[in-house]
């Protein structure tokens, strides 16, 4: 090849070059990030997409990782859960959320709600995945972001925004510039917050106030037994749930206190709750469990929208533990037979006998759990819940130890507060609730119904 020709051939190359590269090269040099991704699932047809991704820093200021987003473009309109299986940055940072096109295709965006990205570092594994919520497989081979390659390579089909300008990769479909979505829900959007000052579970304003005190038959529970009104009651303005059974499911009385409106999602949760780990009277040993949860209703087995984020105390065991045991548990769905349950736990084999102040912050893919301001649980990925909930406490018995004696087994609650869309810490908690009764307020709610 000649020197002129081949110079002829560098200058035609060259514009088409600066066009890739316009392609990819981010907005801020100083800023500059480079993906790179494989799949351990590499089949056209899955059950479950994993698209295992790796962010680099290849500018020269630190990046905060709460200022990137990571698009992954799907083909078609169904419905995916989305999960974190293993990250080196942790997948408590991991957040991810389908969102539609124009068009009728869809892209997963994948952001951080912590952490920090420096100069010629990277994250590391991001090992992710997703799935239909149907549990169906799926083709995942036209997909505009999959590809079959099963080791790490530089992949501009992904996309990167860093602080809502394009930093790396080719957008697909519709909305190529990001609508930068929060991490966290927009603002507040109203409270409830409850004493419980009443005269009995009779007092007309439970229900003019969005309560009910169940008596409807059925689980959880020991089948046959009585769901009793009359067994709460509400002495110097505590929620009181006296449960008691005789050691047969006729003899048995479980209680149940929840919002009628099923109205409650992103923001904070909070109570305090006694929990009692002998009975108020007759024989101790029974599988009780004392609650205080936030559910959906199960509409079929496996719904993909059901969803329930619990604290259970079991002060006796029960499911196979001899004593004493607190969980924190968030479900995604269950069937009831066979059973099959999908959640995730954490638990505590300790006494929790006595008063404790509860929270669940559910926000930007994870719910977490506290207990006298200590972090008791971090979930999310899938368990983090898609729709409205109830808010609750009961206190029933897994099964029957066959003792003789009726005994009666106590939990009571101090107060109830939520606020819609807002994260609080424990003491943020604390401080609202004082400011609440300090100013004589005894019952608020300013959530609006959905």
């Amino acid at each position: 090849m000649s020197r002129n020709f081949g110079k002829v051939l560098l200058s035609l190359a060259i514009p088409a070059l600066l066009v890739a590269v316009s392609l990819v090269a981010p907005a801020n040099a100083d800023q500059a990030v480079r993906l790179q991704y494989r799949t351990s699932a590499p089949g056209a047809t899955t059950a479950q997409a994993e698209p295992w991704l790796q962010l680099f820093n290849d500018g020269t200021t630190t990046i905060p990782l709460n200022q990137v987003k990571i698009r992954y473009y799907l083909t078609g309109g169904e419905t995916y859960r989305f999960a974190c299986s293993w990250a080196v940055v942790g997948c408590s940072t991991v957040t991810g959320q389908f969102v539609r096109q124009a068009g009728g295709d869809q892209y997963l965006e994948v952001g951080f709600t912590s952490g920090s990205l420096a100069p010629g570092r990277t994250t590391g594994d991001m090992q992710l995945r997703f799935y239909r919520s149907d549990w169906q497989t799926f083709t995942q081979s036209d997909d505009y972001s999959y590809g079959p390659q099963t080791a790490y390579s530089n992949w501009d089909k992904v996309t990167v925004y860093v602080n809502g300008t394009l930093s790396w990769g080719k957008p697909n479909g519709s909305d190529p510039d990001p609508t930068v979505t929060p991490t966290v829900p927009p603002g507040p959007g109203g409270e409830l917050f409850d004493d419980f000052t009443y005269t009995g579970s009779n007092d007309p304003r439970l229900a003019q106030r969005g309560w009910t005190v169940r008596s409807s038959s059925g689980g959880p529970g020991v089948p046959g037994a009585t769901w009793s009104p009359g067994a709460i009651s509400f002495p110097g303005g505590l929620l009181t749930l006296d449960s008691s059974t005789n050691g047969t499911p006729s003899g048995t009385v479980q209680t149940e206190l929840s919002t009628t409106n099923r109205k409650f999602h992103e923001g904070t949760y909070a109570a305090r709750v006694r929990f009692s780990d002998a009975p108020t009277s007759g024989p101790d040993g029974e599988h009780v469990v004392q609650t205080f949860f936030t559910i959906t209703p199960l509409r079929f087995n496996l719904d993909p929208d059901y969803g329930e984020l619990d604290f259970e105390y079991l002060p006796n065991g029960g499911w196979g533990e001899p004593a004493h045991i607190l969980y924190a548990t968030s479900w995604e769905t269950y069937q009831g037979e066979p059973w099959q349950a999908v959640n995730t736990h954490t638990e505590e084999r300790a006494s929790f006998a006595g008063w404790h102040d509860l929270v669940i912050q559910v926000s930007g893919g994870r719910m977490k759990y506290y207990v006298d301001g200590r972090l008791f649980a971090d979930h999310g990925d899938i368990y983090y819940p898609e729709t409205p909930m109830w808010i609750m406490f009961n206190q029933w018995f897994i099964d029957l130890q066959g003792e003789t004696g009726t005994r009666t087994y106590r939990q009571q609650v101090d107060y109830v507060f939520h606020s819609k869309n807002e994260v609080l810490s424990p003491a943020e908690v604390q401080s609202r609730v004082g400011s609440l009764r300090s100013s004589g307020t005894a019952f608020k709610d300013t959530v609006p119904n959905v």
